[in-house]
């Protein structure tokens, strides 16, 4: 079969290559999926820049998420068909014509959701959903900040969060604002002309967010916006890429210059930070079903509405990379094979 396969750390057209990659076998609960679209997430960005530990090393095939047909099941599995349409989170190896997964993480395709949407889903809609739901439990009347809310996690925030019922701010390019507004932000604040935190302040008449969804890394200033009772939930830390290679001295000062919060501060200022990482709390937990099953009843509401902003086939994963890198989507940038037809 064909994969994307990063063969080493650098820019994309130099780490990217359509190569022949072996099959993968379908074990014990597993299946094997005919990949009709495969998710990019920001992660991916970040392992081929080589600032990710937890990816594997070169050569390897990145890749958290797909959509396609069953091909073949592995022991022990039941309630799945072959040619059944379904999607899946699949912890690396998903960008290939043929991808493994647990079936703990895999749900059945929507009738009228096309490969596309379903390959948009597990892993931005798991991580917004474990960040609205399970750490920061937003309520009905409450004010969210979302950082990047134009991107495929901020984007599904802000369709969970209109669902819950809040009052929801998101960043972005002042391109991008009637896009994010018609996804549910209330305010629109246009991070490369305007001072975040004096726009935030104006919105809220000084009182603060109760809640801020930070992927960005800014987490001092995040923090310096919450009111009394605030939840920061910091999930990713994509200013740290600002090349096309790897440079660790610069990730190490942004990583040393990053607050850290004192207990007794916290307390006395009743606020709360709290970390996601979806890769260790599925290596933790064993699957990422706690996150992904509630989203089959979302899907079926409707609440689930993916957003996809671009397509490229596989051989084309360079310019995909360079799409997302220079945060030109809005929504989610997929991969499908190349028999299939990029938009």
């Amino acid at each position: 079969m064909r994969a994307v396969v990063l063969v080493k750390h650098g820019p994309p057209e130099e780490a990217l290559e359509l190569r022949e990659w072996p099959e993968p076998v379908p074990g014990d609960g597993e299946v094997l999926i005919d990949v009709a679209a495969a998710g990019i997430n920001f992660a991916d960005i970040v392992a081929r820049v080589g600032l990710y530990p937890d990816a594997p090393k070169p050569p390897c095939v990145m890749g958290y998420e797909v959509a396609g047909t069953v091909a073949a099941l592995g022991p022990g599995v039941n309630g799945f068909e072959p040619g059944r349409r379904v999607l899946a989170a699949t912890r690396f190896n998903g960008f290939a014509e043929r991808a493994v997964a647990d079936t703990r993480n895999v749900l059945p395709l929507q009738d009228g959701m096309s490969f596309e949407q379903g390959a948009s889903v597990p892993v931005v809609y798991g991580t917004a959903y474990a960040a609205i739901e399970l750490m920061a439990s937003v309520r009905t009347g409450e004010t969210v900040l979302v950082q990047a809310a134009a991107g495929g996690v901020g984007i599904a925030a802000l369709q969970l969060l209109r669902a819950r019922g809040a009052e929801v701010i998101g960043t972005a390019s002042a391109s991008k604002h009637d896009a994010i507004r018609q996804q549910g932000a209330a305010h629109a604040i246009d991070y490369r002309t305007q001072d975040v935190k004096q726009a935030v302040d104006r919105i809220t008449g000084g009182q603060g967010v109760d809640v801020v969804l930070d992927s960005l890394g800014e987490f001092r200033r995040s923090f310096s916006m919450l009111r009394p009772g605030g939840r920061l939930i910091a999930y990713g830390a994509s200013n740290i890429v600002t090349g096309d290679r790897r440079n660790i001295m610069k990730a190490i000062r942004e990583v040393a210059t990053m607050p850290r919060f004192n207990a007794l501060k916290l307390m006395n200022e009743n606020k709360a930070v709290m970390g996601l990482n979806l890769l260790h709390w599925w290596d933790q937990r064993g699957s990422l079903e706690e996150f992904i099953n509630p989203l089959v009843s979302m899907m079926e509401q409707g609440v689930v509405d993916p957003v996809v902003a671009a397509t490229f086939p596989f051989s084309r994963a360079a310019d995909a990379h360079r799409f997302i890198q220079e945060r030109r989507n809005i929504g989610k940038v997929l991969l499908v094979p190349d028999k299939a037809t990029a938009l």
